[in-house]
């Protein structure tokens, strides 16, 4: 089959293609599956909350009124306070924001760590590809959330430390589905079509391969989206986590547990808050998954018209 080649200015052209692609993809799945749609709610509901609710919450996160400490939930305070007087709902607020922020950073740290070894190892194969896997395989051999309390406990928690902790164990994960989608595009033909048009092997990996496996690398940083959030609650839970002036629901959620019997909402609202997060993100997460499957794909395409989602058979390729 003759290679179609693609100049490198369009590579904007390709961007938005691809974009308006998966964006009617998404939304025709979503119509379809309330799974996505319910994660997908949720999901831009926490969004707004972290980045914009801080600036509107009704009391200040860290400032005690015992004048009203320990009520149940009112009209003044919707979700009740805590034991000096806090305000329960404007904490988990600025909580939302924290556990966003270090989810966000141990995700994209796992991503710029483990995304390039896998890469390179699996395009140089060789003694490269062989290094990789070996340390891949050690880091792996540890649950991540040991690995995280023994990163935690040595150095100490910070925000820098705790993107670190979380995003470490999750390195080998990357590294390998990139190695994987590496392996299957570099025998295809658009492939051996930049290589005849003498160009370098690092540029066919960073312009041509890497684009088209972005696809199950979404999936899998939506799904440690939820991964990185539940591991940060579990630090602060044990004490490993931000201190003041930093919230965090784990930390809201160990302070309540010396009075679950007499304040019980102290416990149960951050704990819904950290349940509903995950579970936004492992739904929109699966549906992503699901709407990977090719048969699933071909079900939402309409007549005449071929969405292709992380594959060299669309403009973002160079061949078909």
């Amino acid at each position: 089959m003759k290679a179609r080649v693609i100049d490198d200015s369009s590579i904007f052209g390709r961007l938005a293609w691809r974009s308006l692609s998966v964006t009617r993809t998404i939304i025709a799945f979503a119509r379809r599956d309330r799974r996505a749609m319910v994660g997908g709610i949720l999901l831009i509901l926490y969004i707004l909350v972290a980045l914009v609710g801080p600036s509107i919450a009704p009391y200040d996160s860290n400032s005690p009124e015992l004048a009203v400490r320990m009520q149940a939930p009112s009209w003044a305070h919707w979700l009740g306070t805590d034991r000096i007087g806090r305000d329960v709902l404007t904490r988990i607020i600025a909580g939302s924001q924290i556990s966003l922020q270090v989810a966000a950073g141990a995700v994209v740290m796992a991503l710029i760590l483990g995304a390039p070894l896998g890469a390179l190892g699996s395009y140089l194969g060789g003694v490269v590809d062989s290094l990789v896997q070996r340390v891949m395989d050690a880091i792996m051999a540890f649950p991540s959330l040991v690995l995280a309390l023994a990163l935690v406990a040595l150095a100490g928690p910070s925000v820098i430390m705790l993107w670190f902790a979380i995003a470490f164990s999750s390195i080998p994960r990357y590294a390998r589905l990139v190695r994987s989608g590496v392996l299957t595009q570099k025998e295809r033909e658009y492939v051996y079509a930049a290589r005849a048009m003498g160009q370098s092997s690092m540029r066919i990996l960073v312009r041509q391969i890497l684009p088209n496996i972005m696809a199950p690398i979404a999936v899998q940083l939506t799904l440690d989206f939820a991964r990185a959030i539940s591991v940060e609650a579990a630090l602060s839970y044990l004490g490993l986590g931000l201190s003041v002036p930093y919230i965090s629901w784990g930390t809201m959620i160990r302070d309540a547990q010396d009075f679950l019997e007499v304040a019980p909402w102290l416990a149960i609202f951050p704990g819904l808050a950290l349940v509903g997060v995950i579970l936004a993100f492992t739904l929109v997460g699966d549906a992503l998954r699901d709407l990977m499957d090719p048969r699933m794909r071909r079900s939402l395409n309409t007549p005449g018209q071929r969405i292709g989602i992380g594959h060299a058979d669309h403009p973002g390729a160079l061949g078909s």
